[in-house]
Parts: C-alpha cells; structure tokens; sequence
C-alpha cells in the first residue's frame, strides 16, 4: 500500500512534467511561428498557474456540475454515513465529507487535493440498489482513491489537460486570422499547427491511461481494505447492469466517478475514463482466492 502511494507521488511528478513539457513545446512552436520568445515563458506560466488554480477549486467545481448536497449529520443518510465513518476509523484516514447526489444512475466518486480536504459523493441510485456489503466495497474503492492520492493526481492532470487544450485553441486562433502568421517559415508554420492540433488529444489519452490504471489500484485498494473482494465485484456488476447515463453529465469530471457516467460512443473503449468492468470484476475474483 505505502509502496503504491509512494508511486503515485512520483508518478504525479512525472505526469506533471510531461504535460509542461507539452506546454511548452506548444508555446516554441508559437513563438517560431511567430518570432517572438516570450510567448515560451508566458504559455508555461498561464498553464502552471491553471493547474495551481484547479488544485484548490477542482473539488468545489466537480461538486457543483454533480449537483451534489452535503450530508450534514448521520440522521440525513444514516446508512452511508455509517459506512463511510467505519471505513475511515478502520483504515485511521480522516474522516471526508460526505455528499449525496440526486440521480437514479447508481454512481459515486471522491475529490480533494489530500486526504485531510477530501470528498466522497454517492447518488441515490447507487444508494438504492446496493446491499449493505456492497455498499462498503463502494466506499471503500473510493477512499481508496483518497487515500492513494488518486484524488491529487487526477485534479492536477485534469487541469493541464484542459490548460493543453486552451492553448491550442487559442494559438491556432492566432495563427488563422493574427496579423503576423505570413512573416515565419511555412514548414514550421505547418508542424506547428498539426501539433497543436494533435497536442489536447495526445494529452487526454495520457489522462484516460492514468485513470484507468488507478482504477484499478482504487479496486486492489478497497479489496484490501474489507478483506471481501466479491462484494465489490458484486457492486461493480450490479453498476453495469443497472448503469445509465447522468443527469448531469459532463465529460471534465467523468473520470471521477466509479463507473462511466457518460452515453458510450463508437470509440467507448479507446476514449473510455474506466477500464471495462469485466477485467476489474475478473481481477477482484483472483484477489478473492488469494484471501
């Protein structure tokens, strides 16, 4: 467990890396087009700052698109703050805020920059249909991801992402209708804008990988931590069963929650934010033979 935590942190490192190294390519591509250095430094510096920006604000902004409402006391929902507060007692993590969101697709996801500031949210869906074991594997997946730093990793790198994008946005903008676009070379011209281009697709795949792969360590995680694997298959099967699109769907916080909340697509699986169900369930039932 403190190895897998200790990885995450240096993976976040590295990620976080390879995103400025993405910026800033786009920002010397721009400044080759456009003859002027400086746009290197600002470029990396707007997108630092977006990222610095997300990790203290993602959390309140994926509660808000959620439409989730806190739980104020045990009383308001009884059984999932029990669930969640003997999770938290169990594993000695701080005891997260808890929200509930109003919606029949059954669902649930954690955010907060650390442990100490997290979140975890269920909907009413989830909340109906889960048995009380089932429950528990739900939870405890998610403060898996709290307690991995998943909740970290994922608001800073959703935050390059969408800063990538941005910039792209914005530099092809310039480059079809600034002024200036004439004055460079034609061939740097033209790599430049295919790579703007390519740039948020390249960096939203990275972000898919990622969260797929701590989707996974979430399942080993909450597995580990009730000691009853089958009940999380249990509970992800049930998800795929009884799954329908949100609500309130927005694709910026999708990765967040347990199961996709999002209407598949021809390429659901390339461009998917959660591995498929099968292999994680197939995954828990060899984690369950080994208990």
């Amino acid at each position: 467990m403190y190895r897998a935590i200790a990885k995450n942190k240096r993976n976040t490192f590295f990620i976080i890396l390879f995103f400025l190294v993405i910026v800033g390519a786009l920002g010397w591509l721009a400044s080759a087009i456009y003859g002027d250095a400086t746009i290197v430094v600002v470029t990396v510096v707007i997108a630092s700052a977006y990222a610095l920006f997300q990790y203290f604000t993602a959390d309140r902004q994926a509660l808000a698109m959620s439409g989730a409402v806190e739980v104020q006391s045990k009383a308001d929902h009884p059984r999932l703050w029990r669930t969640v507060e003997n999770l938290s007692i169990a594993t000695g993590t701080p005891m997260p805020k808890v929200y509930v969101v109003s919606d029949p697709a059954p669902n649930a996801f954690a955010t907060g920059r650390d442990p100490e500031h997290a979140v975890v949210a269920a909907t009413t869906g989830l909340l109906e249909i889960m048995d009380d074991a089932e429950l528990e594997g739900v939870m405890a997946h998610e403060l898996g991801h709290v307690r991995n730093y998943d909740i970290r990793l994922s608001m800073i790198v959703f935050g390059l992402v969408v800063a990538i994008g941005f910039i792209s946005d914005m530099f092809l903008r310039m480059a079809f209708f600034g002024r200036n676009n004439n004055n460079g070379n034609p061939v740097v011209m033209v790599v430049g804008l295919v790579a703007m281009l390519i740039a948020p697709l390249v960096a939203s795949l990275v972000q898919l990988a990622v969260s797929r792969q701590r989707e996974y360590l979430a399942d080993a995680t909450g597995a580990m931590t009730t000691r009853h694997p089958d009940a999380l298959a249990s509970a992800l099967e049930k998800l795929e069963a009884y799954g329908r699109p949100m609500k309130r769907q927005n694709s910026s916080m999708a990765h967040l929650w347990i199961a996709d909340p999002l209407k598949p697509g021809a390429l659901s699986r390339l461009f998917a934010t959660h591995p498929p169900i099968a292999d994680r369930v197939k995954r828990l039932e060899q984690m369950g033979g080994s208990f």
